[in-house]
Protein backbone atom coordinates (compact mmCIF):
# COMPACT_ATOMS: atom_id res chain seq x y z
CA UNK A 1 0.00 0.00 0.00
CA UNK A 2 1.70 3.29 -1.21
CA UNK A 3 2.38 5.77 2.02
CA UNK A 4 1.03 9.00 1.35
CA UNK A 5 1.66 12.51 3.05
CA UNK A 6 -0.85 15.01 4.02
CA UNK A 7 0.80 18.70 3.87
CA UNK A 8 -1.31 21.45 4.99
CA UNK A 9 -1.37 24.51 3.32
CA UNK A 10 -1.67 26.35 6.43
CA UNK A 11 1.97 27.44 7.31
CA UNK A 12 1.40 27.08 11.15
CA UNK A 13 -0.04 23.14 11.18
CA UNK A 14 2.22 20.05 10.82
CA UNK A 15 1.42 17.27 8.09
CA UNK A 16 1.74 13.55 8.50
CA UNK A 17 1.85 10.36 7.03
CA UNK A 18 -0.98 8.03 6.04
CA UNK A 19 -1.65 4.56 3.92
CA UNK A 20 -5.62 4.83 3.80
CA UNK A 21 -8.46 7.17 3.68
CA UNK A 22 -9.67 5.97 6.93
CA UNK A 23 -5.85 6.66 8.23
CA UNK A 24 -6.14 10.37 6.52
CA UNK A 25 -10.03 11.04 7.78
CA UNK A 26 -8.91 10.36 11.37
CA UNK A 27 -5.54 12.15 11.13
CA UNK A 28 -7.12 14.94 9.47
CA UNK A 29 -10.23 15.59 11.17
CA UNK A 30 -7.84 15.73 15.10
CA UNK A 31 -5.13 18.47 13.33
CA UNK A 32 -4.93 21.98 14.27
CA UNK A 33 -2.26 24.25 13.99
CA UNK A 34 -0.38 26.44 15.93
CA UNK A 35 -3.33 28.50 17.12
CA UNK A 36 -5.90 26.07 17.63
CA UNK A 37 -7.82 26.18 14.62
CA UNK A 38 -8.59 23.55 12.23
CA UNK A 39 -6.82 22.41 9.10
CA UNK A 40 -8.85 22.18 6.33
CA UNK A 41 -6.63 22.16 2.98
CA UNK A 42 -3.65 19.83 2.36
CA UNK A 43 -1.65 18.48 -0.21
CA UNK A 44 -1.20 15.17 -0.71
CA UNK A 45 2.40 13.86 -1.78
CA UNK A 46 3.22 10.45 -3.03
CA UNK A 47 5.94 9.04 -0.23
CA UNK A 48 6.65 5.39 -0.89
CA UNK A 49 5.18 2.80 -2.63
CA UNK A 50 5.40 0.84 -6.09
CA UNK A 51 7.15 3.06 -8.50
CA UNK A 52 3.84 2.19 -11.00
CA UNK A 53 1.69 3.05 -7.67
CA UNK A 54 3.98 6.90 -7.95
CA UNK A 55 3.30 7.13 -11.89
CA UNK A 56 -0.49 6.36 -10.64
CA UNK A 57 -0.81 9.09 -8.33
CA UNK A 58 1.24 11.38 -10.90
CA UNK A 59 -1.54 10.45 -13.98
CA UNK A 60 -4.61 10.33 -10.81
CA UNK A 61 -3.47 13.63 -9.89
CA UNK A 62 -4.34 12.86 -6.18
CA UNK A 63 -5.70 15.64 -3.74
CA UNK A 64 -8.35 15.73 -0.49
CA UNK A 65 -11.15 14.86 -3.36
CA UNK A 66 -9.81 11.87 -4.35
CA UNK A 67 -7.37 9.92 -2.49
CA UNK A 68 -9.99 7.21 -1.78
CA UNK A 69 -10.45 6.36 -5.51
CA UNK A 70 -6.69 6.14 -5.53
CA UNK A 71 -6.69 4.13 -2.77
CA UNK A 72 -9.38 1.18 -4.12
CA UNK A 73 -7.41 1.68 -7.44
CA UNK A 74 -3.90 0.94 -6.40
CA UNK A 75 -5.45 -2.32 -3.88
CA UNK A 76 -7.69 -3.46 -6.72
CA UNK A 77 -5.52 -2.51 -10.17
CA UNK A 78 -3.29 -4.76 -11.20
CA UNK A 79 0.01 -3.36 -13.14
CA UNK A 80 -1.15 -3.69 -16.21
CA UNK A 81 -4.72 -1.91 -15.69
CA UNK A 82 -3.19 0.67 -13.97
CA UNK A 83 0.07 1.28 -16.83
CA UNK A 84 -3.09 1.44 -19.16
CA UNK A 85 -4.42 3.98 -16.74
CA UNK A 86 -1.17 5.97 -16.85
CA UNK A 87 -0.79 5.53 -20.05
CA UNK A 88 -3.98 6.91 -21.35
CA UNK A 89 -4.95 9.81 -18.91
CA UNK A 90 -1.05 10.60 -17.80
CA UNK A 91 0.74 10.63 -21.78
CA UNK A 92 -2.69 11.02 -23.95
CA UNK A 93 -4.45 13.33 -22.08
CA UNK A 94 -7.64 10.94 -21.59
CA UNK A 95 -10.21 12.55 -19.03
CA UNK A 96 -11.87 10.61 -16.42
CA UNK A 97 -13.88 10.33 -13.50
CA UNK A 98 -12.49 8.77 -10.03
CA UNK A 99 -16.00 7.43 -9.01
CA UNK A 100 -16.34 5.28 -11.95
CA UNK A 101 -13.19 4.93 -13.92
CA UNK A 102 -11.82 1.34 -15.11
CA UNK A 103 -8.55 0.55 -17.17
CA UNK A 104 -11.15 -0.74 -20.29
CA UNK A 105 -12.48 2.66 -20.26
CA UNK A 106 -9.38 3.56 -22.45
CA UNK A 107 -8.45 1.80 -26.01
CA UNK A 108 -4.42 1.85 -25.50
CA UNK A 109 -2.55 -0.99 -26.98
CA UNK A 110 0.98 -0.75 -25.36
CA UNK A 111 3.78 -3.13 -26.87
CA UNK A 112 7.00 -4.40 -24.21
CA UNK A 113 9.83 -3.59 -26.64
CA UNK A 114 12.32 -0.80 -26.08
CA UNK A 115 12.42 1.08 -29.49
CA UNK A 116 10.50 1.40 -32.85
CA UNK A 117 12.74 -0.66 -34.45
CA UNK A 118 12.27 -3.97 -31.77
CA UNK A 119 8.33 -3.05 -32.55
CA UNK A 120 8.82 -2.98 -36.65
CA UNK A 121 10.69 -5.96 -36.45
CA UNK A 122 7.82 -7.32 -34.65
CA UNK A 123 5.39 -6.87 -36.66
CA UNK A 124 7.53 -8.39 -39.72
CA UNK A 125 7.61 -11.46 -37.64
CA UNK A 126 3.78 -11.47 -37.11
CA UNK A 127 3.18 -11.06 -40.70
CA UNK A 128 2.32 -7.77 -40.31
CA UNK A 129 3.53 -7.25 -44.23
CA UNK A 130 2.84 -10.33 -45.38
CA UNK A 131 4.85 -13.61 -46.21
CA UNK A 132 8.47 -12.54 -46.85
CA UNK A 133 11.03 -14.47 -47.97
CA UNK A 134 14.10 -15.11 -46.30
CA UNK A 135 16.13 -14.14 -49.62
CA UNK A 136 14.38 -10.85 -49.11
CA UNK A 137 14.21 -10.38 -45.59
CA UNK A 138 17.52 -8.41 -45.09
CA UNK A 139 16.55 -5.65 -47.74
CA UNK A 140 13.62 -4.58 -45.62
CA UNK A 141 14.50 -1.17 -44.07
CA UNK A 142 13.35 -1.68 -40.45
CA UNK A 143 14.62 2.03 -39.88
CA UNK A 144 12.34 3.13 -42.34
CA UNK A 145 9.21 1.39 -41.02
CA UNK A 146 10.20 2.24 -37.29
CA UNK A 147 10.18 6.33 -38.41
CA UNK A 148 6.59 5.46 -40.38
CA UNK A 149 5.75 3.46 -36.55
CA UNK A 150 6.91 6.84 -34.91
CA UNK A 151 3.69 8.82 -36.24
CA UNK A 152 1.39 6.55 -34.58
CA UNK A 153 2.98 5.10 -32.13
CA UNK A 154 5.07 6.70 -28.98
CA UNK A 155 7.52 5.51 -26.72
CA UNK A 156 7.30 6.23 -23.14
CA UNK A 157 8.70 4.69 -19.46
CA UNK A 158 6.86 3.70 -16.96
CA UNK A 159 7.59 2.26 -13.56
CA UNK A 160 10.77 1.91 -14.83
CA UNK A 161 10.10 0.16 -18.15
CA UNK A 162 10.11 1.10 -21.87
CA UNK A 163 7.05 0.37 -23.41
CA UNK A 164 5.65 2.23 -26.49
CA UNK A 165 1.76 2.59 -26.87
CA UNK A 166 -0.58 3.71 -29.33
CA UNK A 167 -3.64 5.21 -28.10
CA UNK A 168 -7.24 5.54 -30.12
Amino acid sequence: MPQLHAQPYDISANGFYFESLEEYSTKAISNRNDYGGPVEEYEIQFIDGDHIDCDLAKAWGINQANIGQYFEACESWDDHEKTVFVIAVGEAGYSFDPDSVSPSDFDVEIYHVDSMKELAEQFADEGLFGEIPDHLANYIDMDAIAYDLAMDYTEVEIAGERLIYRAA
